[in-house]
């Protein structure tokens, strides 16, 4: 079956899909932005926060409308793009303590996996990181990179005071954090702009991070002035919803608000110099731009205002999920858009196919995910909607027309909404009569999946445990 929202995707595709120009691996630039929705940008729609750079990004390249992450929060999400696997598969079901990224304590938490940049560099590929890592051992270059340039902690305080690490040193932080990412994003690539090797540039971003106590405070970066008298009515004021635990002060906050555009717009200006320096050096067609967010974030939407892990339960809600992804390269990548979806977690098997290393896609632990990468050529292809989440004990598995929900510490509640006549998940349809047949089915799924992919020391559900330390202590 053909995919309906693949339509989309083929209406704007080339007319004429080339290789690489100079008959080499394409370089590869990966930007990913901190606790980011979708739907903040204007290419998903939003009409008050100014994002011409990345939505022209979009408009060359594809955009996916409903990609998803499998994770709420950083370390898991940021594990699943570079593995391709979840995280009972990886370990990391929550956010990594600061001691395990500097100190006596500290290793890498994926040492023991096949990642994107470790596949690259045996590739021949000069890699490069410029910004937030927080998997682990921040202080030394891991997985091949050369360049390495990132945070001490995974947490933002302050963009202007936290410390970074450089040349192996902690150091004061320079500059406004957004800009020195992007400004070694710009070194690295006019390093590497020669062509004698292709390049893989990791670009994850701290901002716009939009949580923390930096949130009671104005933002102070050169967009804040533009946004200092706007409503911002993109942002839903609504109650307080009674599941949400933290953050209670940022909702209806304008100040609150007014931050999170401001942080937005200045990633935007980020993605615009990074093009402008691939223009610049004659790189462009030769080189794979991804831009991704690494988890949902919601601000008002149905009374919540963060992420899963801001709300006890913990949170599955779709725009807890739904990240902006877009991938672009001329000639290679169709233009256009696609409702197509997609998990963070079927990116790897996608890139190492569009690059031509399928035969790097890692065969063990087995990767849940499927490739796209034939979206990304702008064909038609089979492809059915279904996604799985989890944050420690709660579990989700989505579908076109359901989502079933399950918790298992704290128990309950359980979930289930039908995503096509309640698709802001407003009506729990759990245990309701008529429903139960679909409960089911749903939950076997669920279990098939987990028990297919889970790595058993890792299973929380079966007694496993966790890289990170565990924000709801299991019964």
């Amino acid at each position: 079956m053909i995919h309906r929202s693949m339509m989309l995707a083929l209406l704007g595709s080339c007319a004429l899909l080339m290789p690489s120009a100079w008959g080499k691996q394409p370089n590869v630039i990966f930007i990913l932005t901190d606790n980011h929705g979708a739907w903040t940008l204007g290419c998903y729609g939003n009409p008050d926060i100014r994002t011409p750079n990345i939505d022209r990004l979009a408009s060359q390249g594809m955009l996916f409308r409903r990609a998803m992450s499998s994770n709420p929060v950083c370390s898991p999400t940021r594990a699943t793009y570079l593995t391709g696997l979840m995280p009972s598969q990886h370990g990391l079901h929550s956010f990594l303590d600061n001691k395990y990224m500097v100190g006596p304590e500290a290793y890498y938490t994926l040492s023991e996996f096949e990642t994107l940049p470790k596949i690259l560099h045996a590739e021949g590929y000069v890699c490069g990181l410029t910004g937030k890592w927080h998997l682990g051992a921040n202080m030394q270059p891991q997985d091949g990179f050369s360049y390495w340039i990132t945070m001490v902690r995974g947490s933002t305080s302050n963009f202007y005071e936290d410390p970074i690490i450089f040349d192996g040193e902690v150091l004061k932080t320079p500059k406004y954090m957004t800009d020195l990412w992007t400004e070694h994003a710009i070194k690295f690539i006019e390093q590497n702009a020669n062509g004698e090797q292709p390049f893989f540039l990791y670009l994850p971003y701290n901002g716009p991070y939009c949580l923390g106590p930096m949130l009671n405070r104005p933002a102070k970066n050169r967009h804040a002035e533009y946004y200092q008298d706007k409503p911002l009515l993109s942002f839903p004021r609504d109650t307080i919803h009674p599941w949400q635990r933290a953050n209670k002060q940022y909702h209806n906050n304008m100040v609150s608000i007014r931050r999170v555009a401001a942080e937005i717009s200045a990633v935007d200006d980020g993605v615009g110099a990074v093009m402008e320096a691939l223009a610049k050096h004659g790189l462009e067609d030769d080189t794979l731009v991804i831009f991704a967010g690494d988890q949902g974030w919601m601000g008002g939407q149905n009374g919540f205002f963060g992420m899963g892990d801001h709300t006890r339960p913990i949170g599955a809600h779709d725009l807890m999920m739904q990240v902006p992804l877009i991938i672009r390269q001329p000639n290679s990548v169709a233009v256009g858009e696609t409702e197509m979806m997609v998990a963070n977690y079927d990116l790897l098997p996608t890139l190492l196919e569009h690059l031509g290393l399928s035969h790097k896609i890692p065969q063990q632990p087995k990767l849940p995910g499927r490739s796209f990468a034939p979206a990304l050529r702008g064909e038609a292809m089979q492809w059915e909607t279904e996604m799985f989440y989890e944050m420690e004990s709660c579990r989700s598995i989505r579908t076109e027309q359901w989502k079933y929900v399950a918790r298992r510490s704290p128990a309950g509640p359980s979930e289930l909404y039908d995503m096509q006549t309640d698709p802001h998940e407003r009506f729990n349809l759990f245990g309701q009569d008529g429903y139960q047949q679909i409960q089911l089915t749903m939950a076997a799924r669920l279990d098939e999946f987990f028990d297919g992919y889970a790595d058993p020391q890792y299973d929380l559900w079966r007694g496993g445990r966790s890289k990170a330390r565990r924000l709801v202590a299991p019964e």
